[in-house]
């Protein structure tokens, strides 16, 4: 590390002192935009570039999905309400069957046992639950890998250039800004690269599960509703 720091600090005293007062190398700076630095990032920036797309994908996925869970049409709960006061199982159930939320299916599997045992009814209603949180959670899992795996795809690009800036100096014999400038490249842009789509990642898979956790909490709301509503008559 001692020796990657004092060849680092030669690099910029050489810059210092030389490349920056030359006005011809400043005539030959080329503009950085984008696509310059993802192609000196080495071939490392190929598999980051494929974990970015993925965590955009699942991300933008996950949220249509989970809003679209969390949306409640009152005129929903309140015709549901109305048809099990007034014992039109039927059209209950049929209003369920033809309505695709969360809330519709969970709340139709409860109808469909009405007059069993209420513990019967509850435990059909607290499996209903269990299984369209799971449907929220499909590929959650994977943002949490992507957040875990680019930092460290991030590091393994920094080794990348490392190790070809010291073969560089092993082959060239001397230290120059020309001969180590594209592992520093590597080493920098991979690194940058890796820690923001990790972040990134870790960001949108937080974000995500506080929207479930609210689908679940509407979810347990509505089925305590359910019994509550379903015990009334014979209270």
């Amino acid at each position: 590390m001692t020796l990657f720091l004092q060849i680092t600090q030669t690099v910029i005293d050489t810059v210092a002192n030389n490349t920056l007062t030359d006005p011809a190398v400043i005539a030959k700076a080329e503009p950085l935009n984008m696509l310059t630095l993802i192609m000196k990032g080495g071939w490392i920036m190929i598999p980051l570039i494929i974990l970015s797309m993925l965590t955009v994908y699942f991300a933008v996925e996950r949220f249509l999905v989970i809003r679209r869970a969390s949306r409640i049409d009152q005129h929903f709960m309140s015709n549901i309400r109305d048809y099990l006061l007034n014992g039109k199982m039927e059209p209950a159930v049929m209003l369920c069957r033809n309505t695709n939320t969360p809330i519709a299916r969970l709340l139709g599997k409860g109808i469909k046992r009405i007059g069993k045992p209420i513990k019967e009814v509850e435990s059909a209603v607290e499996s209903e639950g269990r299984l369209e949180i799971y449907k929220l959670d499909r590929n959650m899992n994977y943002l949490a890998i992507i957040a875990a795996i680019a930092p460290m795809m991030g590091f393994v690009g920094t080794i990348s250039g490392v190790i070809k800036i010291f073969y560089t100096i092993s082959v060239e014999k001397v230290i120059s800004i020309d001969g180590i400038a594209g592992g520093l490249y590597e080493k920098m842009i991979t690194s940058a690269a890796g820690l923001l789509i990790g972040i990134f990642a870790y960001i949108c898979f937080n974000l995500l599960n506080n929207m479930i956790d609210r689908v679940s909490y509407m979810l347990e709301a509505n089925a305590v509703d359910f019994i509550d509503l379903i015990q009334e008559p014979t209270a």
